[in-house]
């Protein structure tokens, strides 16, 4: 090309539209949550996300498309919707829920994938190590190694107090309860409780968790429980034992306690990952963050309704109590 045709090109450039000049192509995320698209925290964590990545210039139909899929719960559909997001070739990949990313790694070692409420990465073989992930694979934890234990000693501050404790769970969406279980047990021997798994896996089974009135029940993360919460809830009420539960949404829905991280908070901290591998960052360098802060929360009607006493020390701890 000669000097009066570069000369023509430039001329031509300065002439465009500033938006025309500072146009991007549009790049393309795929999430793939556990939760189903019409649950209200499915609904606020998409909510946290959009406006999130809005903030780091990241807008729907201007320089991102996403793709959106909701497993309610289901891995059957979770392993169908991973399959379709892959097919689609994104350039990045958000899973949130442990089944999401087990399903999404298990089909791409190529696309970077950002996590969000997910369970001990390392232990569940996701990730090398927190500080150096490797691979594809990079996110925001939602438990830390202590909270089991936390969560059994609740059940020990209600009056009267339970010596036998079920440890609720589904195993095919909560893959990393043997990790849990093994720290509520160490807890249990310390704290004088008795503490037996209780898996559950379809609706009859959670029914049947009412007649289990002689403990109380410790329910762990798990997005099975999530999604079929108010049959969870009507069955632990009917046989009227203490309960301790993963996530504060079960306490404002009629739930005795919680002890929990804060999911949205989760969603808004790997938009800034997706923002900075889309923007050359690779997942294999950023480091896998566990949550930061906690919250307890307490609901005395609920207590008053299964006749039980929470001790004040716990009662003054509690980041919010519902009356």
């Amino acid at each position: 090309m000669n000097r009066r045709e570069v000369l023509a090109l430039l001329g031509v450039a300065a002439a465009l539209p500033a938006s025309v000049l500072a146009q991007q192509p549009t790049r393309r995320l795929g999430v793939l949550s556990v939760t189903a698209a019409d649950d209200a925290i499915g609904q606020t964590r998409s909510a946290v996300l959009v406006q999130a990545l809005a903030g780091h210039g990241w807008k729907e139909r201007d320089n991102l498309k996403t793709d959106w899929r909701n497993g309610g719960g289901d891995r059957a559909r979770i392993a169908q919707f991973a399959d379709e997001l892959v097919a689609l070739k994104p350039d990045i990949l958000l899973a949130v829920g442990t089944p999401s990313l087990e399903e999404l790694r298990r089909r791409t070692t190529t696309i970077p994938i950002v996590f969000a409420v997910v369970t001990d990465p390392v232990s569940q073989g996701f990730v090398q190590n927190l500080a150096h992930p490797g691979g594809n694979v990079t996110g925001f934890t939602d438990y830390d190694g202590p909270l089991a234990g936390k969560w059994l000693e609740m059940l020990t501050q209600v009056v009267p107090r339970p010596s036998r404790v079920f440890v609720v769970y589904n195993p095919a969406t909560a893959p990393f309860a043997p990790l849990m279980l093994g720290t509520i047990e160490d807890a249990g021997r310390a704290l004088d409780v008795t503490v037996e798994p209780a898996p559950i896996h379809d609706t009859v089974s959670i029914v049947a968790l009412a007649s289990r009135n002689d403990g109380g029940l410790l329910v762990l993360p798990d997005f099975f429980t999530l999604s079929n919460r108010a049959l969870l809830l009507a069955a632990i009420n009917e046989a009227r034992v203490p309960a301790v539960f993963w996530s504060r949404t079960f306490v404002d829905e009629g739930g005795l306690m919680s002890y929990s991280t804060d999911s949205a908070e989760q969603l808004r901290r790997a938009a800034s990952y997706i923002d900075r591998i889309l923007k050359g960052a690779r997942a294999a360098d950023l480091p896998v963050q566990n949550p930061t802060t906690f919250e307890l929360a307490i609901n005395l009607k609920t207590a008053r309704a299964i006749g039980v006493t929470l001790s004040p020390s716990l009662l003054a701890t509690a980041n919010e109590v519902i009356e």
